[in-house]
């Protein structure tokens, strides 16, 4: 139960009732968060329209996407982050049971050179984002423009933002936010 209140999605301007089914894709999992952010409308509308344009644009693919998300809600210990994007990785055809692995190296699932490059990324930003070294920048650039490295990076730290809305306010099943990965 989150440390506030969840608007009903039919108490919720039209436009923040329409992008709600898109957001959540059919599971209730992440709706918790959505009716949350609502309370600040300007902010859900712009945050999660954003979200929806960039999956629909393809800047970067949903896999780099996804794969960043988790490691870096593992790395935040954003235990709802976590159980919420899993499945969406194993439809980009990795299944995942430890992201501390991807971490370390050590998974069984199979990994292309870009897949661990995206890891050593969201791993370095969620880090120490003030000290990438230049030679990771050297390797993203033989592999993504720089509006791909733009949006991995946005990504990134978007998904650091919604670990910390999530554990602040509490907000995931019975407040596993909250708790230790």
């Amino acid at each position: 139960m989150p440390r506030v209140s969840e608007p009903a999605v039919e108490s919720l301007s039209p436009k923040l009732q329409a992008l709600f089914p898109h957001y959540t894709l059919g599971s209730d999992h992440f709706a918790e968060q959505f009716r949350v952010l609502a309370q600040v409308e300007p902010a859900a509308e712009h945050l999660f329209d954003m979200l929806l344009t960039l999956k629909n644009r393809q800047g970067i693919s949903l896999r780099h996407a996804e794969l960043a998300i988790i490691v870096t809600s593992h790395l935040n210990r954003c235990q709802y982050c976590v159980v919420g994007h899993t499945p969406r990785l194993q439809v980009q055809g990795l299944d995942i049971e430890d992201p501390q692995q991807l971490i370390d190296g050590t998974t069984s699932a199979p990994l292309t050179d870009t897949d661990r490059l995206v890891v050593e990324y969201a791993a370095a930003v969620t880090q120490s984002a003030q000290r990438l070294p230049d030679s990771l920048f050297d390797r993203l650039r033989e592999v993504f423009t720089e509006s791909q490295i733009v949006e991995l990076t946005l990504r990134i730290t978007l998904c650091g933002f919604f670990n910390r809305f999530n554990q602040a306010l509490q907000i995931g099943e019975g407040g596993t936010t909250a708790h230790a990965l």
